[in-house]
């Protein structure tokens, strides 16, 4: 038993380098890919979150509780980036 599994193992060994060199820069590959994609999910999260124009609405209340009095529901949520009832702010002292 010990000398099959002896012989066996000097069989591969000379594959084993080249397996585990594929087998390391795969893994560096895929992890680089994967931070890549982190990245770019991120960004086109946060430029699609930049259009929800509550912040700058009058009628935004920055409370918690009552986020706006015209739709509270859709207040600060991606289904306001197109509000028809969006008013700028005109004079931000007055908010």
């Amino acid at each position: 038993m010990l000398e099959s599994t002896n012989f066996f193992l000097r069989g591969i060994q000379p594959l084993l380098v080249p397996i585990c060199f594929v087998t390391a820069w795969t893994v560096i590959v895929l992890f680089g890919w994967s931070l890549w994609v982190a990245a770019r999910d991120s960004v086109h999260t946060a430029k699609q979150m930049h259009q929800i124009p509550c912040a700058n609405c009058q009628f935004f209340t920055d409370n918690y509780r009552l986020k706006c009095t015209v739709h509270p529901s859709i207040a600060s949520t991606e289904e306001a980036i197109d509000c028809s009832d969006y008013q700028p702010k005109t004079n931000p002292m007055l908010y």
